[in-house]
């Protein structure tokens, strides 16, 4: 990118995912829950369906990864990230699985993790 382009990565409505991962994920009580590692965007709609965020271990090891649906999350300006109004120990018993052993994103899957945050599929 020249140095006098405008960088299109951010505007009032839209953000590039690259620009979300990394951001940090609070709970409504301001606990910082983790950080989102990526995105799963459904190839057909268009549509984000999940932000994997990382939680739990120490320094980046034993970490565990959660799907949280898209709709879950609710950005803070005043905090410079997410916010979901999901509670530590919801949170620890959540589907999630080891960093090195991705889950298969299938429509079960989907099933399994929307239902446990309650959005209707």
């Amino acid at each position: 990118m020249a140095l006098h382009e405008p960088k299109y990565d951010e505007t009032s409505a839209l953000i590039a995912s690259n620009k979300v991962e990394g951001t940090s994920v609070f709970n409504t009580a301001g606990e910082k829950l983790g950080s989102i590692l990526n995105l799963m965007i459904n190839k057909h709609s268009g549509h984000v369906s999940y932000a994997v965020m990382s939680f739990g271990g120490f320094l980046g090891l034993g970490e565990d990864h959660y799907s949280i649906p898209w709709k879950k999350l609710t950005y803070s300006l005043e905090k410079h990230g997410y916010v979901v109004d999901i509670d530590v120990a919801k949170l620890t018993a959540a589907p999630h699985h080891a960093g090195d052993k991705p889950p298969v994103y299938d429509p079960a899957y989907d099933v399994l993790v929307n239902g446990y945050y309650g959005i209707p599929i």
